[in-house]
């Protein structure tokens, strides 16, 4: 993988999945090779937004077979291995840790220009055994641009920073809503992305408009990059992915040992596959 990009914020409900699906369609549309795993396994949404479903074969290495969507975005997500779409998780800490070390050490990835992280909100389990495993991940940090949200975001990036991880840059979601008669409103506020970007002394990679498109296509599976990519919100995400690019290595770069205290031991029942 020449990239990890982990898509990260301190709470909830400010558009991290959204980015993630979208961005990694945008990816795929520049030309690059693309996968997104979903990490947030209490609240997965991937598989809705990008409007993939299924259970993964296995390999004759006894590999994890990513189920594929968009013209070969590479895709996995706990949903795919659950008896029941939108069935509930009840794991505590070590069957997560379990579960993401099952899908970045057993799943057959391939070569991939970018691989996407879906991080759940706030700072626990999850952020920190990917921050120990991927010491060369980038974190993007998404907020809205109201205050409240643009400090808790900035926490995310403080774990970032405490495991010597590289902040790419700062995404701000639901930046302003524009009427059918063209007046623009600030329904989140105003400028909390950039002042988060300042702080930490980093780049506001993009501002994504509010726009109903953007969510209807995101509950019916259809990336709205690739569904209306002239759309306000598909041309500030395509934007972001050729920001990402910008910032980002396209050759392999050599791996880094796991840094931070060694992990704990975990144990769990290995996630169900077809044969």
């Amino acid at each position: 993988m020449k990239n990890i990009v982990c898509v990260g914020s301190g709470k909830g409900g400010v558009g991290k999945s959204t980015v993630t699906a979208n961005l990694a369609a945008a990816f795929q549309a520049e030309g690059k090779s693309a996968a997104a795993l979903d990490a947030d396994v209490w609240g997965y949404s991937i598989p809705r937004m990008l409007g993939v479903h299924g259970r993964p074969m296995v390999s004759g290495e006894r590999k994890i077979i990513p189920l594929e969507v968009h013209g070969g975005l590479r895709v996995i997500s706990i949903e795919f291995f659950l008896s029941e779409r939108d069935q509930a998780i009840t794991w505590r800490g070590p069957m997560l840790h379990k579960a993401i070390r099952q899908f970045l050490e057993d799943v057959d990835w391939g070569e991939l220009d970018y691989l996407l992280i879906d991080l759940p909100p706030g700072t626990g389990d999850v952020s920190m055994t990917l921050a120990q495993l991927l010491p060369q991940a980038r974190f993007l940090i998404v907020t809205t641009p109201q205050p409240a949200a643009q400090n808790v975001a900035k926490r995310a990036a403080e774990t970032a920073l405490r495991f010597d991880l590289e902040i790419a840059g700062v995404v701000e979601n639901m930046s302003g809503f524009t009427t059918p008669a063209g007046e623009r409103l600030t329904i989140f506020g105003e400028g909390g992305g950039q002042l988060l970007a300042d702080e930490l002394d980093v780049p506001l990679l993009g501002k994504i408009p509010l726009q109903e498109e953007l969510r209807i296509c995101a509950d019916e599976g259809r990336p709205l990059v690739l569904e209306d990519p002239d759309a306000p919100a598909a041309q500030a995400l395509q934007h972001l992915a050729r920001g990402l690019i910008a910032v980002t290595p396209q050759e392999l770069a050599t791996m880094q040992e796991p840094s931070g205290p060694p992990l704990p031991q975990v144990t769990g029942t290995p996630l169900p596959m077809s044969p």
